[in-house]
């Protein structure tokens, strides 16, 4: 292979999966896992009981009096755009080089995708102390996707990311006071992601890379437990594991015209990734015979996606990514109306662990805050029906990310990215929780 070839096999597998793990951590970890937690703004989830806690804390569901199965969809809106604010490409010319815009489309409008996201958990009491619990849910979710002129084309056009999470659960009601919970976790990833490479002169049209790749199914595990200090106020603390991924792929390069040409290829490719740990602690606190109190922080450790490690026939890379540990904190209030109606609302802030030098256009991602509003209605003895209605506000931030194509070789060519993010979310949520 020549020195461009093996640059390129690099660059592009490097590019294109490290898109799968920013596509599939904090900036793009889905919380939508419960219904009744998204209308107050999940501030209450690892402290309350039932299936639908299940996701934020596998203690929830001890010592039930019925069996519970609870499904959710919520349908994510986003409103972003990503604008140009001078990004550059310097190309390998004689003397000094030569810079000159990236070109295209300056201004990009709904990088990010809508969707929907669907979770199912169930309950099944053992005995009056035990019971086991299953969750299916879909936490890493994301989809960015510009069209082929726009200004991020060498960091990004298409990126998605696919999970699917299978958790069982056993949780033990040790006496009044304490319930104990444990989990194990299985996660499958997916994901496809692509961009456009340069070509060493600016008359020439782009080349392109693209990947496809399918992980395993790997495994992790969760712990929580339950303090009920009173009849009135409940403790809640649960934690967990970070899961270690390896993604198999199909890495294309084409469209590569004179020097390059060397680099137009099709191999195999492998990348670790890993998604963080997530702690979380919170209580609820019933004031009165109409209000509950909810309050929650949870410590995300994001820093386990410190780095990605790709491999191919032939070499590797490792690039470095420098995400941070996060602290998200929540206040929601429920209040019964009547026996029939439950209404509930709450604010969280969830500050982004993307860096500030280094974010992408991948995950154009900045500092949210969530505003939410919800309710349960008893339909019937056994089925309760959830809905809410989030808000989530994206303060504005800054892509800022340099990258060098071709590194070590003559044709090297420097990106440098700039650009501002702005955008908003509204997620619509409903649900079912059966009890019998």
């Amino acid at each position: 292979m020549s020195l461009s070839r093996t640059s390129l096999a690099a660059g592009v597998a490097l590019a294109a999966l490290v898109v799968a793990s920013q596509a599939s951590a904090a900036a793009f970890y889905l919380q939508e896992q419960s219904v009744r937690g998204a209308g107050r703004a999940y501030s209450g989830e690892v402290a309350d009981r039932g299936a639908a806690s299940l996701w934020w804390n596998p203690a929830s569901i001890a010592g039930l009096d019925k069996n519970e199965i609870y499904g959710g969809v919520h349908l994510v809106q986003v409103d972003s755009q990503v604008d140009d604010d001078g990004s550059t490409l310097t190309r390998p010319v004689i003397p000094g080089g030569l810079t000159t815009s990236v070109g295209g489309d300056h201004i990009a409008g709904g990088p990010i995708n809508n969707g929907i996201v669907p979770n199912l958990a169930g309950a099944f009491r053992i005995n009056d102390k035990l019971a086991v619990g299953l969750t299916v849910a879909a936490p890493y979710n994301f989809t960015t996707d510009y069209n082929g002129n726009s200004w991020t084309r060498y960091d990004a056009l298409k990126s998605s990311l696919l999970t699917v999470d299978v958790n069982g659960t056993v949780a033990y009601r040790v006496n009044d006071k304490l319930d104990l919970g444990v989990g194990v976790s299985a996660q499958y990833t997916d994901a496809e992601l692509s961009s456009a490479l340069p070509n060493l002169s600016p008359a020439l049209p782009d080349g392109a890379s693209s990947l496809k790749g399918e992980g395993n199914w790997d495994y992790g595990w969760n712990v929580g437990a339950q303090f009920h200090a009173t009849p009135a106020l409940t403790i809640g603390a649960s934690y967990r594991s970070k899961i270690e991924h390896e993604l198999d792929g199909k890495v294309v390069v084409s469209g590569l015209l004179g020097p390059l040409a060397g680099g137009n290829i099709s191999t195999d490719g492998v990348a670790k990734i890993t998604t963080p740990w997530m702690a979380n602690l919170g209580a609820r606190w019933k004031v009165d015979d109409k209000t509950t109190l909810n309050a929650s922080i949870s410590r995300i450790g994001w820093s386990e996606f410190d780095q990605i490690v790709v491999s191919y026939p032939g070499g590797g890379s490792i690039s470095e990514q420098n995400y941070e540990d996060t602290t998200t904190a929540a206040f929601g209030i429920d209040y019964e109306v009547n026996p029939k109606l439950t209404l509930r609302g709450g604010v969280q802030y969830d500050p982004t662990p993307t860096p500030n030098v280094g974010r992408t256009a991948r995950v154009p991602d900045g500092d949210r805050t969530l505003y939410a509003f919800g309710s349960t209605w008893q339909a019937t003895d056994a089925i309760q029906w959830d809905a809410a209605v989030s808000y989530i506000s994206f303060k504005d931030s800054k892509i800022n990310r340099i990258d060098t194509f071709y590194a070590g070789t003559p044709a090297a060519t420097r990106l440098n990215l700039q650009g501002d993010v702005g955008g908003s979310a509204v997620v619509l949520s409903t649900g079912l929780r059966w009890s019998f």
